[in-house]
């Protein structure tokens, strides 16, 4: 072979290497260290500027050298073509297009999807987004291969917005995604496992409280409980924190954590306002849940439940978890509230609402920001205090960052608020929280 072949043999590696599959009409190459370097930064940067996070989702084709022995090279290289093929097709129809920054092919046993999400992100729409792009990828490829079957393992990051190097942040995401789908045995993995169960030993998360206000009186009425993980780790953003919980299975202790901290809090501070405790629908509906919240009352007797408003933060479907609308008919009868989260946000949030007939109706930043700008969005809010008002339920509009924003709501005698333009969230004290 000569020297320009080889050349060009060794380029056509090169570039087969650097490939980036992007969720667009046209394919773009670049040496791996580009791609985090440039088009991936560059749209992290410009999707943090919009005040959006950025999930990092790999999809990893774990039995790929069974495939490889069953289809022989050459149709085993047809079947990762179009493996990735239909990724992108799948994930074009699955999510907004100007919100896929892209979707790589770094290792040749899968792809690395970044995308933006909503400043408020759902870590289990990220779940439901990861099993519905693999379960329709698996059933294509089935279809068009039924004697293979393709397995995936998925892992999912959020790039941190801390960190003082977004090129930083991206490579640590993308490797910690990495980590979390391949879930290799003596790697970062199991450090990290060891990590959030020693958070979970330890109970070693601090809450910081906000307040919301009632706009008539112009008073705090309650406070809504946020998370933090140990300061100065990857696990101190609450995001990080509960999307490892999730994937680790530690999800429910980490949330009944957060509650018995809420109590202790309550009863420290000697609060005698209403406390939000944000809580997914797996968790109020695991099936020890009732037994373990009594347990807790017990422990801090003379805080009564109808202080408390378990808040539906997740947008899990209730329908599939069996005993979610038991424990929320126990919850209402030992006299906690229910609270629904971002609604507004989309359908999920609006039968949720249908399903459970909330106490308090949460309405989602989306549909507040810049309303005093935006008439759509004024009408979009009477829409929802109609549907608050059929329901039965107080409204709380979040997510407010000026007073032309309040003056809406005044006007449109919406009950209560909170954000950022009233207070930050801070530590309760004492003096602070009666």
């Amino acid at each position: 072979m000569g020297m320009v072949q080889r050349f060009v043999e060794s380029a056509k590696k090169f570039l087969q290497w650097g490939k980036v599959i992007l969720p667009f009409s046209y394919i773009k190459f670049y040496p791996p260290q580009f791609v985090i370097r440039n088009p991936v930064v560059e749209g992290v940067k410009a999707a943090f500027h919009q005040h959006r996070e950025v999930v990092v989702i790999v999809f990893n084709l774990k039995n790929i050298n069974e495939l490889a022995e069953q289809l022989g090279q050459f149709h085993h290289i047809r079947y990762m073509r179009s493996l990735k093929r239909y990724f992108r097709v799948i994930i074009e129809q699955e999510l907004t297009k100007g919100d896929i920054i892209s979707l790589h092919d770094f290792s040749g046993e899968g792809v690395t999807l970044y995308f933006k999400a909503s400043d408020h992100s759902s870590i289990s729409e990220i779940d439901g987004i990861v099993n519905k792009i693999t379960n329709e990828v698996e059933q294509t490829l089935r279809i068009q291969q039924p004697a293979v079957i393709p397995q995936f393992n998925t892992g999912y990051m959020f790039v941190e917005k801390k960190l003082t190097s977004v090129e930083d942040a991206v490579a640590l995401a993308q490797k910690r995604a990495t980590m979390m789908a391949e879930k290799r045995v003596d790697s970062e993995y199991n450090e990290l496992v060891y990590t959030m169960s020693k958070i979970i030993l330890q109970k070693n998360i601090k809450l910081l409280a906000q307040p919301i206000i009632n706009l008539a009186t112009n008073q705090i009425q309650a406070w809504e409980m946020l998370s933090r993980g140990p300061k100065g780790t990857l696990l101190e953003s609450p995001l990080t924190l509960f999307s490892v919980a999730r994937q680790t299975g530690m999800l429910y202790d980490l949330e009944m954590i957060v509650f018995e901290k809420a109590l202790q809090q309550i009863k420290e501070t000697e609060c005698r306002q209403d406390i939000f405790v944000n809580c997914t629908p797996l968790t109020l509906g695991n099936m020890s849940f009732i037994r373990d919240l009594k347990s807790l009352l017990h422990k801090f007797r003379g805080i009564s439940p109808e202080q408390i408003t378990f808040e539906i933060t997740e947008r899990d479907s209730i329908e599939e978890i069996k005993d979610f609308i038991h424990n929320i008919r126990v919850l209402r009868l030992m006299g906690f509230k229910i609270a629904i989260d971002d609604t507004g946000s989309g359908y999920a949030s609006l039968n949720t609402i249908s399903e459970v007939m909330p106490d308090i109706i949460k309405i989602d930043r989306s549909v507040i920001e810049n309303i005093d700008k935006n008439t759509v969005k004024e009408s979009m809010l009477k829409g929802l205090l109609l549907v608050a008002k059929e329901a039965g339920s107080l409204v709380v509009a979040e997510g407010i960052e000026n007073a032309e924003e309040a003056s809406v709501l005044t006007r449109n005698k919406v009950d209560l608020a909170q954000g950022y333009f009233y207070a930050k969230p801070a530590v309760m004290v004492k003096n602070f929280a009666t």
